[in-house]
């Protein structure tokens, strides 16, 4: 946050530093945003907010590191610059400026699981589109279970692993806050066809039942034009990237689908 000392980096192993040119550095935790009570204030580099542009604070990242921010929840991303210092509350790892919490959702939240990589200095910021490899970037993480982490992912495909960098000691759960959880109630499902025959939607969900047994599949009938149809529902999955590791899972097993977002029941 604004005037915040950059010297406050408390739960963490070591500060993140900039990504070497054989590995990506990647941040995964919870961001928040700052509006327009900071607007015009100085930031600790020095310039002033502009909650109309597209920055945000870090508690360690040099001054000018463009970051593509990724809200797991919903996948929408965005380009932001560092330009202060903190968040230094409720374990946080971003505070974004308004009009860059806006399309990840985090106004209306008050603050998301985000995965953040360091990108290029020349990315333009702004909304992006999401990373390809999102689901990847998540499960890469070498400490789940933590509040935050820092961690540097190879580039190249070689037998490499994900190598922590930083991470808080506090568990992520103790973090989410029951306000944020319950103004925030989207889900994920993989729809893996719609069909006409009845039979055709129960052999798919059986196959996929017998290759996850440890996943909900269910058979949603709806009408079409008058006509009933018959949707393959798999799961109930609370991020987007958990829902695409299984979809892509399932296309390996030769299942199409595409994730929809829904509201949690």
């Amino acid at each position: 946050m604004l005037s915040a000392p950059a010297h406050a980096t408390t739960g963490t192993t070591k500060s993140a530093s900039a990504p070497n040119t054989a590995a990506t550095t990647v941040l995964r935790g919870r961001a928040s945003w700052y509006g327009s009570y900071f607007q015009g204030k100085r930031t600790t580099s020095g310039e002033r907010y502009n909650r109309f542009k597209y920055t945000c604070a870090h508690k360690t990242l040099p001054f000018g590191t463009r970051l593509r921010v990724t809200n797991v929840k919903n996948g929408k991303s965005v380009v932001v610059r560092v330009s202060d210092r903190g968040p230094f509350r409720h374990e946080r790892i971003l505070d974004l400026s308004e009009i860059a919490a806006r399309p990840l959702g985090i106004t209306d939240c008050g603050a998301a699981t985000v995965v953040a990589e360091v990108v290029a200095a020349d990315t333009p910021l702004g909304p992006a589109s999401t990373p390809d490899n999102l689901a990847a970037l998540y499960a890469a993480d070498p400490n789940p279970d933590a509040a935050f982490t820092t961690y540097s992912v190879p580039t190249a495909t070689d037998t490499e692993t994900p190598a922590l960098i930083a991470a808080s000691t506090v568990t992520k759960t103790a973090v989410i806050t029951t306000t944020e959880s319950v103004n925030c109630p989207a889900g994920f499902l993989i729809q893996a066809g719609s069909f006409t025959d009845v039979a055709n939607a129960r052999s798919v969900q059986a196959r996929i039942k017998s290759l996850l047994p440890e996943v909900k599949v269910e058979v949603s009938q709806y009408l079409l034009d008058g006509r009933q149809r018959s949707r393959v529902l798999v799961g109930n999955f609370g991020e987007r990237p958990e829902a695409e590791a299984v979809r892509q899972q399932l296309m390996v097993w030769g299942i199409g689908g595409l994730v929809r977002e829904v509201a949690l029941r």
